[in-house]
């Protein structure tokens, strides 16, 4: 009985389903990173390795600041600062959260994408050329396809990575699984138990997720190309 007193085992059970629920807003936040992220480091590596001197310093330039800055500080910055102050609008704790986390996850991206776009053999874009398709057509029909598959792995290491980041959107009081044990441990007057159910939350979307990007990687990977079968 002293031992449910002290970890607030009693009250625990009942914000047990309020913890949980906080992980549906953690995965969205790293969904809608990720799919921002994707969205910009796609276009950007292709940019990267076969634009023109000016696209390449563009993207270079958004990647160096971008990789600079630490995610809260661009929390702060896109919360207070550019979108109310210098765009006027003001964006929800949310939307800020999955803006911060795709634009600056966009920068990581589009390297990762930029190295399976230079690992693929060059013979392949001097065939399609001979055959008489534009450049751009070689990057989207041939080139680009198998580099998505390559770049599997990496993206699997960035929605790990995200996954964790998430939850310094705490600051913004965005209700996902950290904020949520937060003020569960405020209402029980208990930190270890809350903490440790919040730890193995992230374990749990951490395998999960991983696991489901290894699954779409065995199924897609080249023959015979970087690790394939």
């Amino acid at each position: 009985m002293r031992c449910a007193e002290i970890f607030g085992l009693g009250l625990l059970g009942s914000y047990l389903p309020y913890m949980l629920e906080g992980a549906i807003w953690t995965f969205a936040l790293v969904g809608g990173g990720l799919t921002l992220g994707f969205a910009m480091g796609v276009p950007f590596a292709i940019l990267r390795v076969y634009g023109g001197k000016g696209a390449k310093a563009a993207i270079d330039a958004y990647v160096w600041v971008y990789r600079s800055i630490p995610l809260i500080v661009l929390l702060f910055l896109y919360y207070w600062g550019i979108f109310p102050v210098i765009l006027g609008v003001k964006l929800s704790a949310m939307a800020t959260s999955i803006l911060a986390l795709g634009t600056r996850d966009a920068a990581y991206e589009t390297m990762i994408f930029r190295a399976a776009l230079e690992s693929i053999d060059p013979g392949q874009m001097l065939a399609a050329r001979s055959l008489g398709m534009t450049r751009w057509q070689a990057v989207r029909t041939i080139v680009l396809p198998q580099a998505l598959r390559i770049a599997i792995p990496g993206w699997t290491n960035q929605y790990a990575i995200m996954l964790k980041d998430s939850s310094i959107c705490f600051a913004l009081g965005v209700l996902e699984i950290l904020t949520r044990t937060r003020y569960v441990t405020i209402s029980i007057g208990s930190y270890f138990i809350p903490y440790l159910i919040a730890g193995i939350l992230f374990i749990i979307l951490t395998y999960g997720g991983t696991k489901v990007f290894n699954i779409v990687y065995e199924k897609v990977q080249i023959p015979g190309l970087v690790g394939g079968k």
